[in-house]
């Protein structure tokens, strides 16, 4: 039987299927089948024999050979380089996503621009704009002087032309969603079309030793939009987040094949563009007015760098049968285990209220430790209690109720007490100078403190 010269591809998960579905069952996302040129079919006699006279030898090595250490690009924004692992990766390619509009755009902008005021030889391809918008940006910016060879342009084919002729030491190509290749049918933005374009990209960059920094598009759920196989090509994978309705942004890694994946770069949206904040803990903490009950400071880790952030409970009697349990910025099914070991363990009732939880500022927090200081601003909420006003609390809880010990608390209580902050609720055992560090063992204890303090 002939084999059919087309298939259907999901652009959700990239999925191959023989005939279209209504619903991809590999990912059960609907109405994302999308035919395409079958680009599995097999060769032909002639072809094959090509693509054999093209093969070289396979050149094996010495795993304790030397190597060369290889001087980075700084772009002379710390916080971008700080999430880089110290700076851009000659031959490497980095992934940058994030929402529409979040400043992924100008955030390169600016970066690829020092680049060039620097000495670096500079790129900037735009899919997405024409390039008198990229100029009045660049005005805008203040960094109209900057040498940035530019263009506006989406075909693959002369994309790579140009990037050959100008030989440059990075390139930053915006989207790669909105480029295509003419050796391919499929159009812009599907699932065949990033990939390839991807790939010899990513060729391009090994190559010629170029940085390729790649602009994504993210999907509803906040992931980049196309086939995951992208970000399995690309050295390094990195996130810009933030509320539109907050001024601060963050640009975080995820993947980082020269550095490490848990370090953050906080940035401030103003009309000037985007500017560095040297020490976020100051702006998460800004605008805190007075001790109000439900509220307490969580002295948390990101990456090597300690973020103090406001934790704000509120726990009201339900409205309605079914009480509400909603959470911004931390895990909902962690703050469904603290009120489990607070209900269980100290015999506080959630089961008729409403709980709702909200990290300050915006951020989403991940770390366990940040367990006591859910625990105490729900407690506070649930007693009608202020927390102090100068004290931070961080800590895991078991299932058992005890509290248990997390990492690098020294550094932890040290932006605490740079910060002005006098006293700690965290486990037993610590101590460090110049702060009241109380011990909490259990959650049974830190209820019977809070309880006597509102007392």
């Amino acid at each position: 039987m002939p084999r059919s010269d087309t298939v259907y591809v999901c652009q959700s998960c990239g999925s191959v299927h023989a005939k279209w579905a209504g619903r991809c069952d590999a990912c059960g996302s609907w109405n994302t089948l999308v035919e395409e040129s079958d680009q599995r079919a097999p060769m032909g006699t002639a072809a094959k024999a090509a693509s054999k006279a093209r093969r070289s030898k396979l050149e094996l090595v010495d795993l304790g050979s030397e190597t060369d250490d290889v001087a980075r690009f700084e772009t002379g924004i710390p916080e971008f380089d700080r999430v880089a692992g110290g700076g851009l990766v000659p031959g490497s390619a980095v992934l940058v996503g994030g929402d529409p509009g979040i400043g992924k755009s100008t955030l390169l902008l600016q970066a690829v621009a020092r680049l060039a005021l620097s000495g670096a030889k500079s790129v900037y391809v735009s899919g997405e704009e024409a390039a008198d918008q990229v100029r009045r940006r660049a005005r805008r910016l203040g960094l109209a002087d900057a040498p940035v060879a530019l263009a506006a342009e989406t075909s693959l084919e002369v994309i790579l032309d140009g990037l050959k002729k100008e030989a440059p030491d990075i390139a930053v190509i915006d989207s790669i969603q909105t480029l295509w290749s003419d050796q391919l049918a499929a159009a812009p933005g599907t699932v065949a079309q990033v990939r390839a374009c991807a790939q010899e990209l990513v060729r391009f960059a090994k190559k010629r030793n170029t940085v390729i920094v790649l602009v994504g598009h993210v999907t509803k759920d906040g992931q980049i939009a196309g086939p995951r196989v992208v970000e399995h090509m690309v050295d390094a994978v990195l996130y810009f987040e933030g509320e539109r309705s907050h001024q601060f942004r963050i640009l975080r890694a995820v993947k980082n094949r020269f550095g490490p994946t848990d370090e953050i770069g906080v940035f401030e949206m103003a009309d000037s563009g985007l500017g560095e904040v040297a020490n976020p803990s100051a702006l998460f903490l800004d605008g805190r007015g007075d001790s109000a009950s439900g509220a307490a400071v969580f002295a948390g880790m990101e990456g090597t760098r300690p973020v103090l952030t406001e934790i704000q409970a509120l726990v009201a009697p339900a409205a309605f049968g079914t009480p509400r349990r909603a959470v911004v910025g931390w895990d909902s099914g962690r703050l469904a285990m603290v009120l489990a070991v607070l209900e269980a363990r100290c015999g506080l009732g959630f089961g008729g209220r409403d709980v709702y939880l909200n990290v300050a500022g915006g951020l989403k927090i991940s770390e366990p430790a940040a367990d006591l200081a859910v625990a105490a601003a729900l407690i506070s909420s649930y007693l009608d209690a202020p927390l102090p006003h100068d004290g931070v609390a961080f800590g895991e809880i078991a299932l058992s109720g005890d509290v248990r010990p997390v990492g690098r608390a020294e550094a932890r209580l040290k932006e605490a007490a740079k910060l002005g902050f006098k006293q700690a609720l965290a486990p037993a055992g610590i101590e460090a100078p110049g702060m009241t560090v109380n011990g909490v063992e259990s959650v049974q204890a830190l209820v019977r403190r809070l309880g006597q303090d509102a007392s």
